[in-house]
């Protein structure tokens, strides 16, 4: 410890972080735990009760129909702000809004607040004479500004022609407030990239999401399908692309990169297939992680998710009810510490805005993120919902728009101040006074507790600062004292779990104490540039005996410092909890102290086979007569496997001239399998020839489950077809990463309506299977499942079996 805050220990016990080892003897400083001042600010209301807002999918709903790409942030004035891409926002308004704002104050319930922009403010560098939109915002706070980063579909700034079709590129502005005004940059942060073609080709440069790495240096990913995800270092104010850029995902299979860090991993999710294809839009979010912000990232399988048979596991997928189209990700976390994936869908029996065709209604969605050995997925496995939920826990948050509120005990001296960007707020001490000064909660809280707060520094305040938990005396039975009252207290010997921001080492620093004594401490660096004059957020969590810090610029998932330490046994007491300063000068708004989230720590079981009602294993050297045959395939078998030259025709469209060999399904629900080797090669375009397995009711309506050839990436597609407003209309999810020899198998349950689903699943070793996404058939559909091989010549298809089991129970 410092000589400089050596002495500046927390009256009733509260002690800073100091040297292992080290035992700090509190001073005694007065002041009164019962509080002062009465009320609470913010949107969250008063330390009280904790608050979860049941919800019902679309939480958008209450004021737009359609709401895609959202982005969302935690203000410093304590609101959660939704941001959105540009559309109108309701059925039959027919006037688009340039990035829609919302605002909420638990997550679920949201209101429409104005738009980033107008047609008369757009950036001066977008192209209004070609319809400018703007795309895919992404919401960040840096350094005590907002900025919203965003693409441009149609630019000013081509390299060659300003008036070039196509040459989209991404943009930042920024604002003093979570809903503006918002000034643009001036020019691209990425510029437009041309791609290989004439003129008017150029790449995606799409979906940009800003991340801060631990040493504070800025980075943006951005990319779409035409051109792969990329990241690129950000110069200093975050409006610039500098250096060169490293490209983490295949193009021709993801977009809308959204990038977090967790127990020393980076998470990429990105969303895959098309966005928009109405009723059949197969949507869907994909995660890979690495030890690296800029990778390699690689799937729970350790594929490669920048390789032509790219790596990819599924985080949410269409699971047969209402919503498909699940995709274009935000990660959020609520007060108790659980994360919440916020994404748009479509609902297929409304699936457009307006009619039955053109802007596709995507409303904005939230649900449970959960983490299981260390791998992300909505809802334990069971993805979208669309009945009511439990929602997230915001409650419980303190803002101080009437004074100190009654409900938090204080130590020392708190008055209150207001700022522009948070409001009301409490601050540390009184000029020229001395002494430290703490926020804690009346009540113990027990092991597992979440601690938050957002915290700033006056300019040359060296005083540590953070917040802690398990804070308790020994003098007083373990329970919190009026100092007045006993005197002696103040000099008693205490428990504590500490996360203080030391502005003179540069370090946040997590500590344990026990009986005044520390018995453990780990530290990390904060990044050397680092504001601290400016709002921060910092997490403290104790659980199980582990204790996590976190300091972020905005609770956004990008740490610029994280601490763990394992707890000795004797520090794993319940306590108060709270906010601490050693010194004047320290402010607090956003204060919440609550029971920490149980984490899920297993998924929904996956469908099963059972007992083999039926199969063929290809052993004979003829197809067997129980098959039926449409269109004449060349198929020959021999040796145990059925092989089958890919035909030129696709059973897609309304050609219908690609051959199908078909079982009939068994009655009741039930798994199907097969094994294929194809030879389709790698990274060259060899469009779309494929294998695989199908659910089939006629040539209009069907389910196809294949290893396919998609430009240079190879991919298992589970793609449908369906009649809708008069026209075919078909679209495909995206499964597990596919290699020589691929698993396929579909399983098939009839749910509660009648309604036939039909879940895709792949394995490249037949024992660890991915999950896919459902397609549905209507109630009283005949099914049968089938092979195919087609979509171009070139290839064979090989298959060495198909089985189909009863559905036993799920495992």
């Amino acid at each position: 410890m410092t000589a400089a805050v050596s002495a500046a220990v927390l009256a009733a016990g509260l002690v800073l972080a100091g040297p292992a080892g080290a035992a700090t003897d509190p001073e005694a400083l007065g002041g009164s735990l019962d509080g002062s001042g009465g009320g609470s600010g913010g949107p969250g209301g008063a330390h009280g009760a904790v608050r979860s807002t049941p919800y019902t999918n679309p939480v958008s709903a209450g004021f737009a129909d359609t709401y895609a790409d959202p982005a969302v942030i935690r203000g410093k004035d304590g609101w959660w702000y939704a941001y959105g891409t540009t559309d109108p926002l309701r059925e039959g308004e027919g006037v688009r809004h340039l990035l829609p704002i919302s605002r909420s104050s638990d997550l679920v319930s949201w209101e429409y607040v104005g738009d980033a922009f107008t047609e008369d403010t757009r950036p001066t560098w977008a192209d209004t004479d070609r319809g400018a939109a703007l795309w895919a915002p992404d919401i960040r706070y840096v350094d005590g500004v907002y900025r919203l980063y965003y693409v441009v579909t149609e630019t000013t700034t081509g390299p060659d022609d300003p008036a070039e079709p196509n040459d989209n590129a991404i943009g930042v502005a920024t604002a003093p407030t979570p809903v503006g005004p918002w000034t643009d940059a001036g020019d691209p942060v990425v510029d437009p990239r041309r791609g290989a073609g004439a003129s008017g080709d150029f790449r995606w440069t799409f979906d940009p999401h800003h991340v801060v790495g631990p040493d504070g240096t800025e980075h943006l990913f951005y990319g779409s399908y035409y051109g792969g995800i990329w990241v690129t270092e950000l110069a200093e104010d975050g409006t610039e692309a500098v250096g060169e850029p490293v490209q983490v995902a295949i193009d021709n299979k993801y977009e809308g990169a959204y990038v977090i860090q967790r127990d020393g991993w980076w998470y990429l999710f990105a969303s895959s297939a098309n966005c928009c294809a109405g009723p059949t839009t197969g949507y869907s979010v994909h995660v890979g992680r690495s030890r690296d912000l800029t990778g390699p990232y690689v799937d729970r399988e350790g594929v490669p998710l920048n390789q032509s048979r790219a790596g990819g596991t599924p985080v949410l997928a269409p699971n047969g009810n209402r919503w498909v189209g699940t995709g274009h990700n935000a990660v959020v976390t609520d007060l108790a510490g659980q994360d919440w994936i916020v994404y748009h869908a479509i609902d297929r029996e409304d699936p457009y805005l307006d009619g039955t065709e053109g802007i596709n209604e995507r409303p904005m969605l939230i649900d449970r993120l959960d983490w299981v050995s260390g791998w992300p997925t909505a809802r334990a496995g069971a993805w979208a919902s669309e009945d009511r939920q439990r929602g997230p826990v915001t409650g419980r948050v303190t803002g101080f728009d009437d004074g100190i509120p009654r409900t938090w005990s204080t130590v020392g001296r708190w008055t209150t101040a207001t700022d522009d960007d948070a409001g009301d707020h409490a601050v540390s001490g009184a000029p020229g006074r001395t002494g430290a000064s703490a926020l804690v909660t009346h009540r113990s809280l027990g092991d597992g507790v979440r601690v938050e707060a957002d915290l700033r520094a006056d300019p040359g305040v060296t005083a540590q600062h953070g917040l802690v938990a398990g804070y308790r005396t020994r003098g007083g039975g373990g329970r919190l004292e009026r100092l007045t009252d006993n005197p002696d207290a103040r000099r008693g010997p205490v428990d504590q779990v500490s996360a203080a921001i030391d502005p003179v080492t540069r370090e946040l620093v997590v500590e344990a104490t026990v009986r005044g004594r520390s018995v453990a401490r780990a530290a990390a660096p904060l990044p050397a540039d680092l504001d601290l004059t400016t709002w921060h957020s910092a997490v403290l969590t104790v659980r199980d005996g582990v204790a996590r810090a976190e300091l972020t610029h905005a609770r956004l998932g990008d740490p610029l410092a994280a601490v763990t330490l394992d707890l000795p046994r004797g520090a794993r007491v319940p306590g108060a909890a709270g906010a601490f300063a050693a010194g004047a000068g320290v402010h607090v708004d956003n204060l919440s102290a609550l029971p920490a989230a149980r984490p899920v720590t297993r998924t929904v079981p996956l469908a099963r086979p059972g007992d083999l009602v039926l199969g063929d294993e290809f052993d004979g050297d003829a197809l067997d007569p129980a098959w039926t045959v449409l269109r004449s395939p060349e198929v020959t078998v021999a040796g145990g496997v059925l092989r089958w030259p890919t035909e030129a025709g696709d059973l897609g469209g309304t050609a219908n001239d690609a051959g199908v060999l078909l079982r009939d399904a068994p009655d009741g629900d039930w798994v199907a399998e097969t094994r294929l080797t194809i030879d389709l090669g790698t990274d060259e375009i060899r469009n779309y020839q494929q294998g695989g397995i199908v659910a089939y009711v006629d040539d209009d309506r069907w389910a196809r489950l294949s290893h396919v050839a998609i430009w240079n990436t190879r991919q298992t597609e589970f793609g449908t077809e369906l009649p809708y407003a008069g026209r075919l209309q078909y679209g495909g999810t995206i499964v597990g990463p596919p290699a020589e020899t691929t698993w396929l198998r579909l399983a098939h349950r009839t749910d509660d309506a009648g309604e036939h689903e039909v879940q895709a699943f792949t394995s490249t070793d037949g024992s660890t299977w991915v999950a896919g996404g459902v397609w549905t058939f209507p109630a009283g559909s005949e099914l049968s499942i089938g092979l195919v091989s087609h979509g171009g010549v070139g290839a064979t298809a090989e298959f060495d079996y198909l089985r189909v089991f009863e559905r036993a129970g799920r495992s």
